[in-house]
């Protein structure tokens, strides 16, 4: 085992020791609202991390703009249909081209700048808002756990596929995104993603069924990965390691959710339309 390696296992397990008692305290404790708060504050850091990755390619983002877009795709995916009796999303349309008309002397930079912005608050407004919902999806009382389900799945699934990727991994899995994972490194992510959803189980999420720790365990593992190598594309594109250096040994907002932020979509729709 090297040094690096045990450094690195040190962070991650003194970071993880103190955020999620306080995290898991907080969502079977604490009320809705700050739930929500929790995770707008979240998207809002990482729309502005984002915008540093624009910026690193020598883009301009559309700050205001673009978090005016990312508030409105969060609350309507936390709150659909409950803020307004209309569709805004020509309202947002119409906002992203008159900021774009704002800088049209500038050609070369201004359409990549609006489109960059407009995923980006999309991805962050939308994503989060998903993680949010959890909490007050139908059956409420399970809502809590939903969320525990969630970060189980990813963090057990990123995890073990850090220890075994570490141990045995031999084939790379994306070697041009990320040349550090392994295919042994992902099926151990995988098998992590069923033992985090096994543990919720046992911990007291007794409605998920064996059938469902299987299923969701492996897909939202498997989804999460997928949003971990989508980050580890823009990083790659803007030329940076991390997207921030708010959590120690984590880097920042974006490197920490990237894996929820793909996961939790999966939960939502299937708490959805399977409850």
């Amino acid at each position: 085992m090297s040094q690096s390696f045990r450094a690195d296992l040190l962070r991650r397990t003194a970071t993880a020791a103190v955020v999620l008692p306080a995290l898991s305290y907080g969502i079977f404790r604490g009320p809705i609202w700050l739930w929500e708060t929790l995770t707008g504050l979240c998207a809002l850091i990482g729309l502005f991390e984002f915008g540093t990755l624009l910026e690193a390619r020598g883009l301009k983002p559309f700050k205001v703009t673009g978090l005016l877009i990312g508030a409105l795709a969060f609350f309507e995916v936390n709150h659909p249909g409950c803020l307004w009796p209309v569709s805004l999303w020509p309202a947002a349309a119409l906002a992203i081209l008159a900021a774009m008309l704002r800088r049209a002397g500038d050609l070369a930079t201004t359409v990549p700048a609006a489109a960059g912005s407009l995923f980006g608050a999309l991805w962050l407004g939308a994503l989060m808002g998903t993680i949010a919902a959890l909490r007050h999806l139908p059956s409420p009382d399970q809502g809590a756990w939903r969320v525990i389900l969630l970060l189980f799945i990813i963090m057990t699934g990123d995890t073990l596929a850090y220890l075994v990727g570490h141990a045995i991994g031999r084939h790379r899995l994306a070697p041009n995104l990320s040349p550090g994972k392994t295919v042994e490194g992902a099926l151990g992510g995988l098998l992590g993603g069923v033992l985090g959803a096994l543990i919720v189980r046992i911990l007291g999420f007794a409605a998920l069924s064996p059938g469902e720790v299987v299923g969701l365990g492996v897909v939202v593992a498997a989804v999460g990965i997928a949003g971990d190598l989508a980050e580890s594309l823009l990083k790659r594109w803007a030329g940076v390691k991390d997207s921030g250096t708010l959590i120690p040994g984590h880097g920042g907002v974006l490197d920490r959710s990237d894996s929820l932020l793909f996961g939790a979509p999966v939960l939502y729709y299937w708490f959805i339309f399977n409850r």
